[in-house]
């Protein structure tokens, strides 16, 4: 067993790359590399081993290689610079994004589920927000909130709701669920500005609406009370949702629309061009 096991080292002590079975061989060349990278072996922002190391390596062509590296680079791991190789791009939002809005497209999910998903990942997300969050990180929230009061202008309207919910959702100290939290706050972000531009949703109305509800999550977090700051950004993303569907032709709104097609994609393709920067 010593023996097994002194063999599946390297010279340098990391873990040798096994040889590869030429049936379904990029499957397990990519089953192999996405398990270094989750491991950590192949940190975020590495390089990615050459194709032909890995070729030799695997004991595989370098067009296996390559199929193997298409596959990672679709799931968001690996970023392909065309001139300056390939380099590891791993981190839990962007696994979390790319899963998330290839499973809302698969089941054509309408705006609506989305919203009451994100309505139930916040709540939970702001019980912890108000045990965890520093003063500043609440104070930064009521100004971000307060912002919000009276807003003319789609571009600033938007951008002052992202920044709402993020800040709502990050200092809750669980990384998975704040980013989950942010990825489905900026699908709701898009949609509404999609829906504003279709003039489906009057901006200042919903805005204004909106306040208090918003102003109550953050007499909650001030208060750390976890259980009113659950109750309360329930109540918050129940209203919007109310606003929503009081629009017929926003209620119909599905994947199967052009435009949420297209939105689901573009947050997909931003998710992974973040990585490079």
């Amino acid at each position: 067993m010593e023996q097994d096991q002194e063999q599946e080292q390297t010279a340098d002590g990391g873990r040798a790359y096994r040889k590869i079975d030429r049936i379904r061989a990029a499957d397990q060349i990519l089953e192999d590399l996405r398990d270094r990278i989750l491991r950590g072996e192949l940190p975020h922002g590495s390089r990615f081993p050459p194709d032909r190391d890995l070729a030799e390596r695997y004991g595989v062509s370098v067009a296996t290689v390559r199929e193997a590296v298409r596959a990672l680079a679709a799931l968001g791991l690996v970023r392909v610079r065309h001139g300056s190789g390939s380099f590891v791009t791993v981190r839990t939002e962007t696994l979390i994004a790319v899963s998330m809005a290839s499973a809302i497209q698969l089941e054509s999910a309408p705006v609506t589920d989305v919203m009451d998903i994100l309505g139930v990942v916040n709540s939970h997300a702001a019980g912890l927000t108000a045990r965890h969050a520093t003063d500043e990180q609440i104070a930064a929230l009521r100004t971000c909130a307060e912002g919000l009061a009276d807003l003319d202008d789609l571009d600033r309207a938007m951008d002052g709701l992202r920044d709402f919910l993020r800040r709502l959702a990050e200092p809750c100290g669980n990384p998975v669920l704040a980013a989950i939290c942010v990825f489905l706050g900026e699908v709701q972000v898009e949609l509404a500005r999609e829906l504003s531009q279709r003039g489906l949703l009057p901006l200042r109305r919903v805005a204004g609406a909106l306040q208090q509800d918003r102003i109550a999550v953050v007499d909650a977090l001030e208060a750390r009370d976890p259980e009113r700051a659950v109750r309360v950004t329930r109540a918050y993303h129940v209203h919007a949702l109310d606003l929503l569907t009081s629009v017929p032709e926003a209620r119909e709104v599905r994947c199967s629309d052009p435009s949420y097609t297209g939105l689901i994609s573009s947050l997909m393709r931003t998710k992974l061009a973040s990585l490079t920067r």
